[in-house]
């Protein structure tokens, strides 16, 4: 906002620099903010003063200097538009007492801009300037001071599982009447279920991404500015999709269980916006604080399932072992090699063996189809049941069913389709009020038309499709059911995937030893098997 110059006045053309680190109650700008507008033009009118521009930074700390106003206030001093900048005191300057004192005793005097301080009696020009490197220190002083104490109530905060995070994960929302506690979001709840579940069900984090991208599931960068219209997405995502790194992140957050985990990392120093990741060990683990989206059980399945993160090829061999069977002498995982036996499906050979050679790992090589019969095989003797266990455990599932008196997530996504059904129809019946009254025009009608009515055939497919698998469920014997998935479970007729991940931790594969019997040679190989329900390996020796 230039103006003229004032006359039997020295020329300046002088920048007015308000800055406060924290939110009042105003409504565009703080209370602070607008008081110190008021100083400023009152001293520059007073000392006639021609004012250049205002220049604010409201909610920014001192102890940066990279704030928009203040960058802005330096480019027109550097084009020459700005030779004099008055603040309300040093502090408004900034808190950082090195860098404050480098604007004010070096590049204000470089520049040829005279600096005043109102409060603090500073003026650049007047030879009693000595105070001001003393009063950065000050000023410095106090920001570290508060700095101290918002670390020490954020620490108490963690201790206790409180969640002090800008945002709230997603898939939660924060509680209205507890900020620092934790809801379930329904909308986003949903998505997160789904990935665990997926997840679980052995989907690859890279195939869960390409799902999600192909239905355009907003992202939780997205989402979240979608929460907050005051936020901008490019300062959170710059691809805006989905990816593989984003599912596994989500997999491994244990505040899908319920847990609270803080403290992950440091800052380096208040005056600075770097920060380090802390170890595992000095994190803040609250167990229970908040209502879980996934059980434990899940939760730890689909983290384990998510390492692989690469798709097999369809029509390539499948390595169902792949991160679960180790060398049993030094830990490497176990990797497919090709074999000579006709018929064979692969071998399984020592990662360190097969990248390093023999300095590093003898071979450790296994039959693939071996393995699979010995797991398989142990599976059967653990989990078989007699006819009174299974009596039993039907009988117990059977009855938990029957207490369960909660909605059913389908009967929740019910609901909440039905609702915005309604929601629908009232916003269709409103446009064409509002077209009547000529408050939108005919073009504006029909492209919202269409948009909301695509929506309401959606929600009718979808909930038709509900009901189809209500009444398919309907007809069905719940009680052959049970006896299916447990049979399933304690006769398995094939080792798969799922079911050697939900009941295996891992497998140590040992060096196979030949002897001679009767003129020829007999392999011996012992495979040890640690059960997820088992803490003592099942170990197994077999010979060829």
């Amino acid at each position: 906002m230039e103006g003229k110059r004032l006359p039997d006045s020295k020329y300046y053309s002088a920048a007015l620099y308000m800055r406060l680190s924290r939110d009042d109650d105003g409504d565009s700008e703080s209370s602070s903010i607008t008081n110190q507008r008021k100083m400023l033009r009152a001293y520059a009118q007073e000392n006639r003063y021609l004012v250049y521009d205002e220049y604010i930074d409201d909610g920014v700390s001192g102890t940066t200097f990279e704030r928009p106003g203040f960058k802005r206030m330096i480019r027109d001093i550097e084009n020459k538009k700005v030779n004099m900048v008055i603040t309300k005191d040093l502090s408004r300057l900034g808190r950082d007492y090195i860098l404050a004192g480098q604007y004010t005793e070096i590049y204000f005097p470089a520049k040829k801009v005279r600096y005043i301080a109102i409060n603090d009696g500073y003026d650049s020009e007047s030879p009693y300037t000595d105070i001001a490197p003393f009063k950065n220190i000050i000023n410095e002083m106090y920001a570290r001071d508060i700095s101290k104490k918002i670390r020490s109530s954020f620490l108490t905060h963690m201790k206790e599982g409180a969640y002090i995070g800008a945002y709230a994960p997603y898939g939660y929302q924060r509680d209205p009447e507890d900020k620092h506690h934790l809801i379930i979001d329904d909308v986003s709840g949903e998505i997160v279920r789904e990935i665990f579940q997926k997840a679980g069900n052995g989907e690859l984090p890279v195939q869960i991404a390409r799902d999600l991208n192909s239905r355009k599931v907003l992202t939780p960068s997205q989402y979240r500015c979608l929460q907050n219209p005051d936020l901008n997405i490019e300062n959170f995502s710059k691809r805006q999709e989905w990816t593989s790194s984003t599912i596994i992140k989500m997999l491994r957050n244990v505040v899908y269980v319920g847990d609270m985990a803080q403290g992950k990392t440091t800052k380096v120093s208040f005056k600075s916006d770097m920060t380090i990741a802390n170890p595992k060990e000095d994190w803040y683990i609250v167990r229970n604080t908040h209502e879980p989206l996934v059980s434990r059980d899940l939760f730890e399945l689909a983290a384990r399932r998510s390492k692989l993160r690469t798709c097999c090829q369809k029509g390539k061999f499948h390595n169902i072992f792949t991160g679960m069977a180790k060398c049993a002498d030094c830990g490497r995982n176990m990797s497919a090699v090709g074999t000579r036996k006709k018929g064979a499906t692969a071998n399984l050979a020592c990662g360190g063996y097969k990248l390093y050679g023999s300095k590093e790992c003898s071979n450790h090589f296994i039959d693939y189809d071996t393995l699979c019969s010995i797991v398989l095989t142990s599976i059967r003797e653990l989990v078989r049941v007699s006819q009174q266990d299974e009596k039993e455990i039907l009988e117990k599932v059977q009855n938990r069913i029957k207490k369960q008196v909660s909605f059913t997530d389908k009967e929740k996504e019910t609901a909440s389709l039905k609702k915005r059904s309604r929601e629908l129809d009232i916003l269709i019946e409103r446009l064409y009020e509002d077209y009547v009254a000529e408050i939108i025009n005919a073009d504006r009608l029909k492209k919202m038309l269409r948009k909301y009515e695509s929506d309401s055939e959606e929600i009718s497919e979808r909930l038709e499709a509900l009901n189809n698998q209500d009444k398919s469920k309907e007809q069905e014997n719940p009680t052959n059911k049970l006896k299916k998935m447990l049979n399933d479970i304690v006769e398995p007729t094939e080792l798969t995937e799922d079911l050697l991940y939900r009941l295996v931790d891992h497998i140590e594969i040992t060096q196979g030893k030949y002897e001679k019997k009767d003129n020829t040679k007999i392999k011996k190989q012992e495979v040890k098997i640690y059960f997820r329900f088992n803490h003592a390996p099942l170990s197994r020796t077999y010979t060829l």
